[in-house]
């Protein structure tokens, strides 16, 4: 299984280190780009991979044998929106370079709040690049705005006098809809021929959650060794005592992503709903098709395998 190299995705390394499902032999590859990653996944060599929710709609379009099997956090103010000291307001961003990476939600992002803005996403120009060049790009001088997660955007921040946040995902109209979030993804293959193995690699990510939930501390060093962060930065996304961080994520529990994904019956924190997985697709389906990365709209149920969540919370109940 791949993760890139940040915080919210590498509870992966507590279920390994501490060996919470014995019959899992995880082998765990950082793998910057996320594409990258479904390409090894069509071609056989990668089982699972964690990565931003929003890819579901381009599998689905483009026949990529991948599918989203559940969402895993979703963003209260990692996410911001900069605008660089030379940018007083939105429209002067026009014939401008934005960063975002292309295919992610970070463009699906900007490109909303640009239209709120009274700019066009084809008055802009999208320069794709990972988080690290986001970053570099603009203290260089590159970019006139970008969409970073942090710690990036608070490296930017601090580095870059003048710069601003012009918008979080800690907003209401952010959280309240889980545009920005994680997932996890199984190839096909895997969960056809191996559905047991499936099951087993989900719930060796929950219970990590757990444990990462009941020991915050050692959680976090874990995790900070292993993608080669500061134990700070890890805080500064996922937070110091296993709770809700305002300004980084929400981890989910199991049964938190059970609602999320319309699983099990409940309600849910920050405003999301139960099921809301239905509007998300839909909502990052119909932005795919705007900026041309799909041809067509297709119903979630297409891309989305909810078996090996639905089998770790069956073995949950008493």
């Amino acid at each position: 299984m791949s993760l890139f190299s940040w915080p919210g995705y590498a509870f992966w390394y507590i279920a390994k280190e501490k060996n919470l499902v014995p019959d899992l032999d995880l082998q765990i590859s950082i793998i910057e780009d996320p594409y990258e990653s479904f390409a090894l996944m069509s071609a056989g060599q990668l089982d699972v991979t964690s990565s931003t929710v929003e890819y579901g709609p381009i599998a689905v379009d483009k026949d990529v044998p991948v599918r989203l099997v559940t969402y895993t956090n979703p963003s209260y103010g990692t996410d911001k929106i900069i605008l660089a000291p030379s940018i007083s307001s939105p429209s002067e961003l026009k014939g401008k370079k934005v960063a975002v990476l292309e295919g992610g939600l970070t463009q699906i992002f900007m490109g909303i709040w640009l239209e709120e803005k009274g700019v066009g996403i084809d008055e802009v120009e999208f320069v794709n690049v990972i988080m690290d060049e986001a970053a570099g790009a603009m203290l260089g001088g590159t970019v006139s705005a970008a969409e970073f997660w942090e710690p990036f955007g608070s490296q930017v921040l601090k580095n870059m006098p003048g710069s601003r946040v012009m918008a979080t995902s800690s907003e209401d109209k952010w959280i309240s809809t889980a545009l920005l979030g994680d997932g996890m993804y199984m190839s096909e293959a895997f969960l056809e021929q191996r559905p047991e193995a499936a099951a087993m690699a989900m719930d060796a990510y929950f219970k990590a959650v757990e444990w990462w939930k009941a020991n915050p501390e050692e959680g976090n060093q874990i995790i900070a060794d292993a993608i080669q962060f500061p134990v700070d930065d890890v805080e500064m996304v996922i937070g110091a005592d296993g709770e809700i961080l305002k300004g980084g994520i929400m981890v989910f529990d199991r049964e938190q992503a059970g609602r999320f994904m319309g699983v099990v019956e409940g309600e849910l924190p920050l405003g999301m709903k139960n099921g809301q997985i239905v509007e998300h697709w839909n909502t990052t389906n119909s932005w795919w098709q705007k900026f041309g990365q799909v041809d067509a709209l297709h119903d979630w149920s297409t891309g989305v395998n909810l078996e090996p969540l639905r089998t770790v919370l069956q073995a949950e109940q008493p």
